[in-house]
């Protein structure tokens, strides 16, 4: 484990909340209930809003307005004691126990907590698929994604279009879907990869889900998109595929400033974190999301993983900077997965049971609709 030299005297303990996601969220709700005495909380965050990315799909599909989908930070940071700074993190030495932000301020702490998420590296996505940086829709941030996808709306209102997804995890089977509901006409390609549909589950997930697009006349191309321009997207295999629009929903990538912060990081670039959520090489920093990697493999990265872990990453952050032991978070091996399919259906998954229909839309609905009003109240401490 590194060593960190002692930081700055102080009788009260410094914690830094890096980033507004699905965890973070539930410890400012944490907060704003009971604040910790003797703790400094300072969240740093540059969106006055986190969109709860599992309603994507349902957005796209016209199910839900932006603001159904998002949980407001000021009402969090305004009911507790947290002082908020609205920048970015460009650089972390936890050696030193010091985070560097956009405007060029340095923040020393005692306990740091990472839930920024994960990314869509361009650069990265750039090399792979070029021209996808100029042409291509990327689905993270949300913010791009939420400004563009009504000018989309529009465009298949004036004339035929020829809309690709690149990617074939559950976004982008998501999008699909959603896209062939909202826009009924359009001629629509997921182009999966090399590992076709919903690799990472079971093949009668995968099998079911195929079956789904194919009823929905979503062509699927188990082939790679190597390069994109304002015509046409060009795949391994030497085909050509007409498109005016593409979305780019393929994997996401760790913030390039975790490279060099001295955190031990799995071969991705993630945080390794045990099963208490702190990280497997200094002691003081604690990261929980799809920006982290648990040793034990248990836990997925997403917010939806966030949301199941927030509750206990509060506890062990409330119990740390007050001299007590983490408890370790020992989610389900099996845990509930749920896809929806646009058109107020959707997929449940559990191990190698599914079931598809209007019962597992209205599961994640109910869900995800409880997760962002819970949160999204004037005061948090409102039962």
């Amino acid at each position: 484990m590194s060593t960190a030299p002692t930081p700055p005297s102080s009788d009260r303990q410094k914690l830094v909340l890096l980033g507004a996601g699905h965890a973070h969220v539930q410890v400012l709700a944490e907060l704003a209930r009971q604040p910790w005495p003797g703790v400094d909380v300072t969240l740093v965050s540059p969106h006055p809003q986190l969109f709860h990315f599992p309603m994507v799909a349902g957005y796209v599909a016209g199910r839900y307005a932006v603001q159904a989908c998002s949980i407001a930070i000021e009402p969090l940071v305004r009911a507790s004691t947290v002082t908020w700074l609205r920048r970015s993190a460009v650089a972390l030495d936890a050696n030193r126990r010091r985070v560097r932000l956009d405007d060029g301020t340095e923040l020393d702490y005692h306990w740091l907590s990472v839930n920024t998420g994960s990314v869509q590296d361009r650069n990265h996505i750039e090399l792979d698929l070029p021209g996808a940086a100029e042409h291509g829709l990327f689905v993270r941030p949300f913010a791009a994604l939420g400004a563009l996808w009504p000018k989309v709306i529009e465009l298949a209102a004036s004339r035929a279009l020829r809309v690709a997804i690149v990617g074939g995890g559950d976004s982008a089977v998501e999008l699909a879907m959603a896209i062939r509901h909202r826009l009924p006409e359009v001629a629509l390609t997921l182009v999966a990869g090399q590992s076709g549909v919903a690799a990472a589950h079971p093949p009668i997930t995968q099998d079911r889900l195929v079956r789904a697009l194919k009823q929905r006349r979503i062509n699927v191309l188990p082939d790679q998109a190597i390069r994109l321009n304002d015509e046409e997207l060009t795949l391994g295999s030497g085909a050509r595929l007409a498109c005016d629009v593409a979305l780019i929903a393929t994997g996401v990538s760790a913030p390039a400033w975790l490279q060099i912060s001295g955190l031990a990081r799995d071969a991705n670039g993630f945080v390794m974190v045990d099963a208490c959520q702190r990280s497997s090489s200094h002691a003081n920093v604690f990261a929980a999301g799809d920006v982290s990697t648990r040793l034990d493999g248990l836990l997925p990265r997403n917010g939806r993983a966030a949301m199941s872990a927030g509750p206990t990453l509060a506890v062990n952050l409330a119990a740390v900077t007050a001299g007590r032991d983490a408890m370790p978070y020992t989610p389900s091996n099996r845990a509930l997965k749920l896809l929806a399919y646009g058109d107020g259906r959707g997929l449940a998954a559990w191990g190698n049971h599914t079931l598809q229909g209007r019962l597992a839309w209205w599961c994640k609905d109910w869900l995800d609709r409880s997760f962002v009003r819970r949160h999204s109240r004037a005061d948090p401490r409102d039962p």
